[in-house]
């Protein structure tokens, strides 16, 4: 579940690293175990145009006609990228339960990034609130997809203890 929050968080940010970055750890066959991620994720061409899609959106962030990514097609946009992710991170059982909550995590934080770009932006660059947000989406991203999380924060359900109940 974890992956699938972080990558909810990285699409508020940046709408196609997310997409660029699974598509990417398909392709180098870095997916976790038993992953929900369709085969054709891994084709060099849809990492290479994902990867091109996310360079072209870390670019045109910091120019001032970008349009603010809380606008309803952006936020729609958003949530379906980090949908898709999230059910590719998630184990295939449980894809379509991350795939809501990746979704619904990067409505959400499409609003809190929006809210804090602005504020940390007060007086500031675009440029340099926009490059530390690129790192702070790149690493979440990067890390949902590539790090070893417990298995309790990545599973909805928690093993169970042999001989051990449950207190009534």
């Amino acid at each position: 579940m974890i992956r699938s929050i972080l990558m909810g968080l990285a699409a508020g940010a940046r709408a196609i690293t997310p997409l660029a970055v699974v598509a990417n750890a398909a392709r180098t066959g870095r997916l976790p175990a038993d992953n929900g991620a369709p085969r054709f994720l891994a084709h060099p061409l849809i990492s290479l145009g994902t990867t091109a899609l996310a360079a072209y959106e870390l670019v045109g962030d910091k120019e001032k006609t970008a349009p603010d990514r809380i606008i309803t097609p952006a936020v729609i946009v958003r949530s379906w990228n980090a949908a898709f992710a999230g059910m590719a991170m998630a184990p295939r059982k449980h894809r379509f339960a991350a795939g809501a909550v990746a979704g619904a995590t990067a409505a959400l934080a499409s609003y809190a990034t929006y809210a804090l770009r602005m504020r940390a932006m007060n007086g500031k660059h675009q440029i340099s609130t926009g490059l530390i947000e690129d790192a702070l989406t790149l690493s979440a991203a990067t890390a949902a997809a590539l790090l070893p999380f417990p298995e309790r924060l990545t599973h909805f359900t928690t093993p169970a203890t042999p001989g051990h109940t449950a207190p009534a």
